[in-house]
């Protein structure tokens, strides 16, 4: 669960980060799917981290 709340956070913060510099369509998009395999990864590691420690 940790991953997919990573995802779809890193997915907006992408595509937010990519509005804000005035980017089109496909350029949102890009910045979001890297944004969202970012958090797909951190959100693993966390996920690994607090099963480690239960």
């Amino acid at each position: 669960m940790i991953a997919i709340a990573g995802m779809i956070l890193g997915a907006l913060i992408g595509w937010v980060r990519a509005a804000r510099k005035g980017g089109t369509t496909f350029d949102k998009l890009q910045w979001a799917g890297a944004h969202l395999l970012i958090g797909a990864i951190l959100g693993l590691f966390v996920t690994i981290f607090v099963e480690r420690m239960l």
